[in-house]
């Protein structure tokens, strides 16, 4: 399904709102990392508990694996869905460069972020919340714009295959509830009791 006929009114609303999400996780990350640089003995409003906390994650080396805090990362990345989508809502049109470009980034984005995942179960033992924000959102920006290249013919001319990423648009929730539920089985596998501790929070 090209872009050309159909405005992908409900990616765009997507990207809004996770770019949204997204940024504001990543401004809370930094406002945290500004707070234990300035009283590094004092707990950050995010250490719910030893599984459940931001400043393992914030003072290891995994936090600032460019030489900088990552969460500066989010704060400049997520303005990009943001941007994109609400020129989508105003009726752009983007050429297939851009969209490839795109794409590309959130597929980085992807993979860092199972790369921080698999930091966080196997290594730091820890679970940040605001990360776990930025995770939540990210998985289904990752599902919803491969297809979505894929239906805009960014990555084929093949009309059926356009068809199909479109088609399969309305199974990205499940797509995105099942990649929840594999990182939570990962968590409670480690010995991270995932669901316990949330429990707590919510109860």
């Amino acid at each position: 399904m090209s872009e050309q006929r159909t405005r992908p009114v409900v990616y765009a609303v997507w990207l809004i709102i996770a770019g949204v999400i997204g940024w504001f996780a990543a401004f809370q990350l930094t406002v945290e990392k500004f707070a234990l640089l300035e009283n590094p003995q004092e707990a950050l409003a995010c250490d719910v508990s030893p599984f459940i906390q931001c400043s393992k994650n914030l003072e290891s080396w995994q936090g600032e694996v460019f030489g900088f805090p990552n969460p500066l990362i989010g704060l400049t990345g997520w303005m990009a869905p943001i941007v994109v989508g609400v020129a989508l809502l105003a009726g752009a049109r983007f050429a297939r460069w851009f969209w490839a470009a795109f794409g590309a980034g959130i597929v980085f984005a992807i993979g860092f972020v199972c790369w921080l995942i698999g930091q966080s179960l196997y290594d730091l033992l820890v679970l940040c919340p605001w990360c776990m924000v930025t995770w939540a959102v990210t998985i289904p920006t990752f599902f919803a714009t491969v297809l979505h290249v894929i239906r805009n013919g960014t990555l084929t001319r093949n009309e059926k295959a356009q068809q199909r990423a479109g088609a399969l648009m309305v199974w990205v929730p499940l797509l995105t509830i099942v990649a929840y539920a594999v990182i939570i089985l990962l968590a409670q596998l480690q010995g991270l009791d995932f669901l316990g501790e949330m429990a707590k929070l919510i109860f």
